[in-house]
């Protein structure tokens, strides 16, 4: 099936997908613990019967099984080589339980790996291993692809990147949100969406988590910015705990009834996910057999994306600033950190611009004595986690463009392309390939055109061929092309042509570098304020400029205001109720810190490269190791959770800075044995329950648990109950967490606590995981439930007392 025939299908009706696979197979006597694909394969019969269970009950798209078959998961099992044999296999059987006249999707899922810039995983390493399962799903012989259950937007790049590379089939793609409506790396759906339609995924949608009524909001949130396909699989309610199995809270006829609502808001595919059957798909294709499916909108808006921030540019929103400071032009600091391999001027330029207003950060490392793809790639992965603003990337070779847009984990934007016929060829379809955005330069290999109309010419050349990559005005942002006055003084009128033109006949964003207008003159900050201030007149949308000159945001903000892109004032009056920088100056140094300060913002900002020499300083100026810890580290780890709480920050941040503090920690820790300090540490077993293999998010609070103190002992995953029981026993420990990522071995954790009490141990026991709720852990008898990593913290310190 190709995409044309795809969307063809979408046209005609709603397309139903199937439910729950992993609960039907349990029922068929699929064990706890076992490997699902081996099992399958040992017992074909569970398969058959449920996938033509859900094609009898209306299925039109049923997903193979084959949702852990990549060689990560599968080293769990020891079946890390046989990658191709089993996905081949798994297809296969589909289809034999299908026929021919119902879609197969092959099922890629998470690899229980968190990769970089989020966690030590190469981006590479994992393209390539979605790709092995690709291959083998094509040669299998599957219709198209579904990429679900995904949490961390990096990974869904990867996956989706090595379906595009392998495959011209087409590509469905399916986020979990949380109850905030963000992914667990902090990625909203508008963002989610935006991304992944500008990587090329050919459906977007949600599945797992909750419920369809809560799905509602999110859904709405996707439909307002795709430009392609929206499906849906929520579960079955929520889970609940009867009689020790597990259940949940919504009947067949009652998840059905939410079609409706769904296809009203214009969702064009349904199915269900953890406890659906062929019950509640029949329900679903008998409530949507006579509905005609609404139409997407086939085009994308003007947007760029970091992994937790979108930026919407256009002719009714704020004029867009894009920070000019990262760049080592002029910069002694900055070069002299480049060279060394530091990002921590980097790090320092990102988040005053972000703090001083800026929108966007452009990205320029070029400069002599340095591997530029390289330091470019390094830069953009680690302003990934800090900053929460998109990026421009700044170059101008096409290979360090490419290599950052390869890694970003959003939508960029590129500075720029030309009308050079070498650019063009080059860039357009690297800009194509990830989605990006790029600033349209008038300029070609003949002339840097002084007139608007020899711009509006070079302009329009570069638009015919952005079309020929499926590209258009909405991809692309006019530069004005900003000649000094100081040479010719008609150059701001000439420039101001084009931004009108780009505004009110292309009605495309368009872009200017203000500084270069008053190059060579006095007082320059006037002339770039009065030019700006005509620009926006004219309709720019976008300026690329200093965000800590005080007198130009202040100008932007009234100019919004004014040209009426700010909506009841509110931006103008957010921005003077804060208080203003204390100075104008655009290269004045930061103050030095003392090392107490630095090692707190080291934990603060997640900086473990800098810490060791900051603690060693410490130590040098006569600060005792328990007084770092006591002082600065702990306090700089609960500040951190405490802009967790807020939603100020995110995973990245929470485990970059634990990081950090870990690695400070271990630094001292020497030290730290050698003080006869009397403190005892309170031990805690962590583990992931039997038949569960995912461990992230019990690394994590591990990771954090260490930081506050507790000696952990990390059992690992897929964990029996009597291994753990014993560990407890033998070690005489008071608290034990448990993790579950799925709902087919959340039980089990009711299963040891159970066991616990009947032996008479003491124990306490909190619970977490990405299906549990607090509900649930009252039911199993859990002494608490931690949400997140920082709850499981305080939990275990109440637990304690």
């Amino acid at each position: 099936m190709d995409k044309a025939a795809f969307y063809k299908l979408l046209k005609e009706k709603i397309v139903i997908l199937d439910g729950a696979t992993g609960t039907e197979l349990q029922k068929r006597g699929m064990p706890k613990g076992a490997c699902p694909e081996q099992w399958i394969l040992e017992n074909p019969h569970a398969i058959l019967e449920t996938q033509k269970a859900y094609k009898e009950a209306g299925a039109d798209i049923v997903y193979a099984p084959t949702f852990g078959a990549n060689r990560w998961k599968l080293k769990s099992f020891g079946l890390e080589d046989k990658v191709e044999e089993i996905n081949i296999k798994l297809v296969q059987l589909s289809r034999e339980a299908v026929g021919s006249d119902t879609l197969i999707a092959g099922n890629l899922s998470p690899t229980g790996e968190f990769i970089k810039p989020f966690g030590e995983r190469a981006f590479e390493e994992a393209v390539d291993i979605y790709k092995e399962q690709v291959q083998a799903l094509v040669d299998g012989g599957v219709d198209l692809f579904v990429i679900e259950t995904m949490i961390d937007i990096q990974e869904t790049r990867a996956a989706l990147l090595a379906v595009k590379e392998s495959t011209d089939l087409p590509v469905m793609v399916s986020m979990t949100f949380g109850e905030d409506e963000k992914t667990l790396t902090g990625t909203d759906p508008i963002t989610a969406a935006i991304t992944l339609e500008a990587l090329g995924a050919d459906a977007i949608g949600c599945n797992c988590s909750t419920g369809p009524k809560d799905m509602i909001p999110i859904l709405k949130k996707i439909k307002s910015v795709a430009g392609v396909p929206v499906f849906v699989k929520p579960n079955a309610g929520l889970p609940v705990m009867k009689d020790g199995e597990l259940f949940y809270d919504l009947g067949a006829e009652e998840f059905a009834n939410f079609a409706d609502e769904f296809v009203e808001i214009g969702i064009n595919l349904i199915g269900g996910c953890c406890g659906t059957t062929p019950e509640y798909i029949s329900f679903l294709k008998e409530k949507t057999k006579a509905i005609t499916p609404k139409l997407w909108r086939e085009s994308k808006i003007c947007a760029l994306t970091s992994v937790r921030k979108t930026v919407v540019m256009g002719e009714n929103m704020p004029l867009v600033i894009v920070g000019e400071r990262i760049n080592p032009t002029g910069k002694k600091m900055l070069q002299q950190e480049l060279l060394e391999g530091k990002l921590s001027e980097v790090r320092r330029l990102a988040l005053e611009q972000q703090q001083k207003g800026a929108s966007i950060l452009d990205v320029n490392v070029g400069m002599p004595g340095i591997d530029e793809k390289k330091v470019m790639v390094d830069v953009v992965e680690n302003l990934s986690t800090l900053s929460e603003l998109p990026l421009c990337i700044d170059s101008s070779s096409s290979d360090v463009i490419e290599a950052a847009l390869r890694i970003y984990p959003g939508r960029a934007l590129i500075n720029s392309i030309s009308g050079e016929e070498k650019k063009l060829k080059k860039l357009l379809p690297i800009a194509a390939k990830y989605g990006a955005m790029f600033i349209a330069l008038p300029l070609d290999d003949k002339e840097v055109p002084s007139t608007a109309e020899g711009r509006i010419k070079i302009i329009e050349k570069i638009l015919e061929e952005a079309k020929k990559v499926g590209y258009g005005t909405q991809d692309m942002v006019v530069d004005g092309l900003v000649m000094t006055v100081s040479s010719d003084q008609k150059a701001s009128l000439e420039t101001l042509k084009v931004i009108e033109y780009a505004a009110k006949q292309l009605k495309t964003s368009s872009i200017l570098g203000l500084s270069n207008i008053s190059f060579g003159l006095p007082e320059r900050q006037w002339l770039n304020s009065a030019f700006l201030m005509m620009a926006m007149a004219k309709g720019l949308n976008m300026a690329i400029a200093n965000p800590s000159s005080e007198n130009l945001m202040e100008l932007k903000m009234a100019g919004d205001v004014l040209i009426g892109r700010d909506a009841n004032c509110k931006n103008y009056i957010d921005y003077f109720a804060q208080s203003k920088p204390t100075s104008q100056s655009t290269n004045k140094q930061p103050k030095e810190e003392n090392t107490s300060t630095k090692i707190y913002e080291a934990v603060l900002k997640g900086e473990k490269e800098d810490i060791e020499a900051y603690i060693q300083q410490a130590l040098d100026e006569g600060m005792k190791p328990f007084s770092i810890v006591d002082e600065l580290l702990i306090p700089a780890i609960n500040k951190v959770g405490e802009l967790y709480d807020k939603k100020e920050y995110f995973l990245p941040q929470l485990i970059l800075s634990a990081e950090a503090m870990k690695t400070g920690f271990n630094y001292l820790e020497p030290l730290l044995l050698k003080e006869d300090s009397g403190r005892k540490k309170t031990k805690i077993i962590i583990a992931t329950v039997k038949g569960d293999i995912h461990d992230i998010g019990k690394n994590i609070v591990g990771l954090m648990l260490k930081n506050y103190g507790f000696e952990v002992i990390d059992l690992g995953k897929d964990v029996p109950k009597e291994e753990i029981l014993k560990q407890v026993k033998e070690q005489n420990v008071p608290i034990v967490g448990l993790s579950a990522l799925m709902t087919t071995t959340m039980g089990e954790m009711g299963v040891v606590i159970d066991a616990a009490k009947k032996e008479g141990l003491k124990t306490k026991f909190m619970v977490g995981g990405a299906v549990v709720t607090k509900e649930f852990a009252n039911e199993i008898g859990a002494n608490g439930y931690a949400e997140d990593a920082i709850e499981a913290v305080r939990l275990a310190q109440t637990l304690e007392q």
